[in-house]
């Protein structure tokens, strides 16, 4: 769900920066951009968290390789 998250607010980030080289009409500004790229990144870091998290419960919990 996190992954997802991410990736819809990464392809907002980047529709804004593509229609700003482009068509000279993003809809965010700097400000926006920042926060929305900010926003992307945390989804990104608690989905992979998550994920390692569900990993290491899957394996019994031991964190010793």
């Amino acid at each position: 769900m996190f992954l997802a998250a991410s990736i819809i607010v990464f392809v907002i980030y980047f529709a804004n920066v593509a229609l700003g080289a482009f068509a000279s009409s993003a809809f965010l500004g700097d400000v926006g951009e920042m926060l929305v790229l900010f926003a992307a990144s945390i989804l990104f870091v608690v989905a992979i968290l998550k994920k390692e998290a569900d990993r290491k419960a899957a394996e019994g919990g031991s964190d010793e390789r």
